[in-house]
């Protein structure tokens, strides 16, 4: 078990035990840091042209209290055009126009001789934390995220997860791989979330039941923390799922609705006022453009499918609780404050071996 986190699952991860473990993915992030602007951009970009190179994709809205941008087009026509990008609520037309600017500057036909691009932009309200009124992320931080790309990438409170929340504790940006059999070939399946959901009462720690040791923690620190973990359910999170198996659209249409899978294991229910969004991309197949031509595209054996659900369900719970135990104690807007899981839970190790713990 990693002396940071603990391990959920079987299956064995990637080297990285990141998304970057698949294809050519790189990850990078601008952090907003500053008064009280605490936010961000991560940008998750497929390989070196998703315009030009267009990886297969599908998506799962398990609850739709979102204000996403790109997801109608993603599923009518199954692909990607853009990276994509994660940010506030308030930040998803700004970081969306930006994408728009990087794409016509990188090729002057889009929206001319060529159809206008579909720009991707997910997002989760950080307004507890962050300022959000503000309105403080535009085009810059945008490229800066996209510059700073790279395989290996910070998690944590950084980038869009730097205002985000977590089970009533100091959530972020989190991700994970697990790689899989499927007739004697293997392959990877990796996860990205940006964690901003969950009632503390619900938690479960590697299978293990804490909310209501969690709840009475929060209690004791201080009368915010108490109202706040008795408030109704208001987080969001936004899952991410990357693989080099070569699965058609339908395929990872149903890749996507196995993060729910993931997401369950921790704790979640969905709640009302949760937005709960999952997309699969595939970083083995894609559409080239502009094209006339027919493209050959594999769908793979129905009999590999449940070890890669296998996959996507323990990458997306590890990816989360990466992002909790990653983060650290954070003091945001207005002085409102978010402990990490380890500063509530400091005998983690003991509860994730499944060991019983006094309060």
């Amino acid at each position: 078990m990693d002396a940071s986190f603990p391990r959920v699952g079987t299956l064995p991860s990637g080297p990285l035990d990141a998304i970057t473990d698949v294809g050519a993915i790189r990850v990078g992030h601008c952090t907003l840091d500053r008064g009280d602007v605490h936010t961000g951009v991560t940008v998750v970009i497929p390989n070196d042209d998703p315009l030009l190179k267009k990886p297969l994709a599908a998506s799962c809205v398990f609850n739709g209290f979102g204000k996403s941008v790109g997801l109608m087009q993603l599923n009518e026509l199954g692909c990607l055009e853009t990276p994509l990008a994660l940010t506030n609520t308030f930040s998803v037309g700004a970081v969306a126009a930006a994408q728009i600017r990087a794409a016509v500057a990188a090729h002057p036909e889009v929206g001319r001789e060529w159809s206008t691009v579909n720009p991707l932009v997910l997002e989760c309200n950080d307004g507890y934390l962050n300022d959000i009124q503000a309105l403080a992320v535009n085009a810059e931080h945008y490229r800066a995220a996209c510059a700073a790309a790279s395989r290996e990438f910070a998690q944590g409170s950084v980038g869009a997860g730097r205002g985000m929340s977590c089970f009533h504790l100091k959530g972020g940006i989190g991700s994970a791989s697990r790689v899989v059999d499927c007739g004697g070939t293997p392959f990877t399946v990796g996860a990205l979330v940006l964690s901003n959901f969950g009632k503390a009462e619900h938690c479960l720690l590697a299978g293990t039941p804490v909310g209501a040791l969690l709840r009475e923690r929060l209690d004791r620190m201080d009368a915010e923390a108490a109202a706040l973990a008795a408030a109704p359910e208001k987080g969001s999170i936004i899952m991410l799922l990357a693989t080099d198996a070569p699965l058609d659209v339908l395929q990872l249409g149903r890749l996507a609705r196995r993060a729910g899978n993931g997401l369950a294991r921790t704790g979640s229910i969905y709640g009302h006022g949760s937005g709960d969004v999952a997309i699969a991309f595939s970083a083995s197949q894609h559409l080239p453009f502009p094209s006339n031509e027919a493209v050959p595209l594999l769908h793979a054996p129905d009999g590999w499918m449940d070890a890669l659900f296998q996959a996507a369900a323990e990458a997306t719970e590890q990816a989360v609780f990466k992002a909790l135990f990653l983060a650290e104690p954070f003091v945001g807007r207005d002085g409102h404050r978010r402990p990490s899981i380890r500063e509530v839970l400091p005998e983690w190790r003991d509860i994730a071996r499944r060991k019983p713990c006094a309060s």
